[in-house]
């Protein structure tokens, strides 16, 4: 793929919302078809992406938003939080989740995704900790490991449609 990529952080423009409202949306139509029945795939949709739920998340100060555009086109996109529950295992460490990494598949290219992932990493550079919850198939996983996030079985658990969750976690000595 042959792709003029260019990352970016979203700030809670009407432009913004209406990307991410998109991108989040369609990506997980992709990742979650077949996985979860169609009237729980429309119910996560309109909870954790309409643009309401999305303003909401683009005004916390504990989100950030990066979003990868592949020769003009949005591509995919990340979501960087420090709010919600955290293992108990992460207690008294600094540490960032990144809690929605998604590509669309027309622009699944590695080159894409290392734009977002890097500039993810970028963002928690200060932090001891970077963690990800992703569900068990997850294609990404192994990208994820190729950036040294290691996966760590003393935390289960399951994501918000239900699927069980793998967790991969990179320490501040491993960041470069």
């Amino acid at each position: 793929m042959e792709n003029t990529i260019v990352t970016s952080f979203c700030i809670g423009t009407e432009e913004c919302k209406q990307t991410l409202s998109y991108i989040s949306a369609a990506t997980a139509r992709e990742k979650y078809t077949g996985k979860i029945s169609p009237a729980q795939l429309k119910d996560y949709i309109q909870k954790k992406f309409s643009t309401g739920a999305l303003h909401v998340d683009m005004n916390s100060l504990s989100n950030q938003f990066v979003v990868v555009y592949a020769d003009g086109e949005v591509a995919g996109y990340a979501r960087i939080t420090s709010k919600g529950s955290r293992p108990e295992i992460f207690n008294g460490k600094s540490i960032m989740r990144i809690a929605d990494f998604a590509v669309l598949k027309k622009f699944d290219d590695v080159q894409v995704k290392k734009s977002l992932l890097e500039k993810c990493l970028s963002a928690c550079g200060l932090q001891q900790i970077v963690w990800i919850g992703e569900y068990e198939q997850n294609p990404d996983l192994e990208f994820f490991a190729s950036y040294e996030f290691v996966k760590n079985t003393a935390v289960t658990g399951v994501n918000e449609v239900g699927l069980p969750l793998v967790y991969m976690v990179k320490e501040k000595q491993q960041f470069n």
